[in-house]
């Protein structure tokens, strides 16, 4: 566990665009996208594929994210 990270997840503004790499057997995974609730042990990161649950002690780094990309409107045909 990354105990900056944890603090990080601990203090930021629920609704902020986050990602958090964690620790799996086959190595590492990220959640990207907005942080929903929290409690003293674990977190709810809003991603694209629905809500992802990170225990604390599994936190290998987390940091704060700028929002995504606007989508582009399809160019006009000539």
């Amino acid at each position: 566990m990354d105990k900056a990270s944890v603090t990080f997840l601990l203090s930021v503004k629920l609704g902020t665009r986050v990602v958090v790499r964690t620790r799996i057997d086959a190595g590492f995974t990220d959640a990207l996208g907005f942080l929903f609730s929290r409690t003293q042990s674990q977190c709810v990161v809003e991603t694209k594929q629905g809500p992802v649950t990170i225990i604390f002690a599994d936190v290998f780094a987390a940091k704060e994210v700028p929002p995504p990309p606007a989508k582009r409107s399809p160019k006009p045909s000539s």
